[in-house]
């Protein structure tokens, strides 16, 4: 199995309290922060760094940890937005399916078109569902009320099968979730959870011949060359994925960039085994104390019914988690310890 390294988590986190609450926000690296502050600093004092090389690195390395070419991520803010992006494409009563209670980013996008076929079915059932009619399967890798996993091969297969196109949202799986990218049409994740980035970053990742995309909200930075698309129409768009790009918050990926750098370092096989070991036994003493989490094998998020409520007295106890559904959601990184969960089940 492989190690985690404890002494570089140990000197990037500092945390004041018991965190297990990364499916919400993940914990901030200390080479984020410094990296954040120096560029805020230079800005400050008239001499700005090149933070768009920033954009540049995270692209990167978010291509590598998604095992797909540079060229097929583009980088921008939210899920929402590409979500948005996605469902602008589809013409009128295209079928799209979906996860019954799936978060809203992933989601929301295609209910509100207003002229598409949408249909809502429970996750176990999802590539089940697919049918020849079906356009665009559209879901979370990672349930965010509960951790549950869902049956990506099944869901490939069945959408291979008809002739859908695949619309994956791993926001709760990217930095732990073994996760090839380009098995998939399109894939969109947020930063700031997992891969411990800032708020502010998010990326998409794009079929090699763009997938239908149509550039909608095209500016500068959209450009083969930015700096020649400033002014009047954007007359060559960039040759990548590059061509959906938002504009940056560039102070966002000057830490972005530290972040998934050191996502790499620790490698996603050990973060993965660290993090489910912590879950197995947070699962192990739930089970002692005759309490049952909801099933979801394999995810570092453990999520036990009826105990969302008693959010508030654990976070006084100095122990952050989420209510998620009536739901007490606990969620396992890196950064996490056996004597995080100890604590926790012992409040309990």
């Amino acid at each position: 199995m492989d190690t985690l390294d404890d002494a570089l988590v140990r000197t990037e986190f500092t945390p004041r309290t018991t965190y297990l609450n990364t499916a919400s926000t993940g914990l901030l690296p200390a080479r984020t922060v410094a990296a954040m502050h120096s560029a805020a600093r230079a800005a400050a004092e008239g001499l700005p760094a090149d933070m768009f090389a920033d954009v540049a690195a995270s692209r990167a390395a978010f291509a590598r940890l998604m095992s797909v070419p540079e060229r097929r991520v583009a980088a921008g803010g939210s899920v929402s937005v590409y979500t948005g992006l996605i469902a602008a494409s589809l013409p009128p009563g295209a079928e799209v399916l979906t996860v019954e209670q799936d978060f809203s980013s992933t989601v929301a996008a295609f209910h509100s078109r207003g002229d598409l076929k949408v249909r809502e079915v429970p996750l176990e059932r999802i590539a089940d569902s697919v049918v020849p009619s079906t356009d665009l399967v559209a879901l979370s890798a990672v349930q965010s009320a509960d951790g549950r996993i869902a049956d990506l091969a099944a869901v490939r297969e069945a959408a291979r099968e008809h002739g859908a196109r695949t619309y994956l949202d791993v926001s709760q799986g990217a930095g732990w979730l073994d996760v090839d990218a380009g098995a998939y049409d399109f894939v969109s994740s947020v930063a700031y959870k997992w891969l411990l980035c800032p708020r502010g970053v998010a990326f998409l990742v794009v079929p090699e011949d763009f997938g239908g995309l149509r550039p909608t909200f095209t500016g500068w930075a959209s450009g083969e060359d930015p700096w020649a698309s400033c002014y009047g129409p954007v007359t060559e768009l960039a040759r990548s994925a590059r061509r959906f790009d938002e504009s940056h918050s560039v102070f966002a990926y000057a830490g972005a960039r530290q972040s998934l750098a050191l996502v790499e370092e620790l490698g996603t096989d050990a973060v993965r085994a660290h993090d489910l070991a912590l879950a197995g036994r947070f699962r192990a003493g739930l089970a002692e104390r005759g309490l049952a989490p909801i099933p979801a094998p394999g995810s570092p998020v453990v999520s036990v019914p009826g105990l969302g409520g008693r959010q508030g007295e654990l976070g006084r106890a100095g122990v952050q988690l989420s209510d998620r559904a009536g739901n007490l959601r606990a969620a396992f990184h890196l950064y996490n310890t056996e004597a995080d969960v100890d604590r926790l089940l012992d409040l309990l």
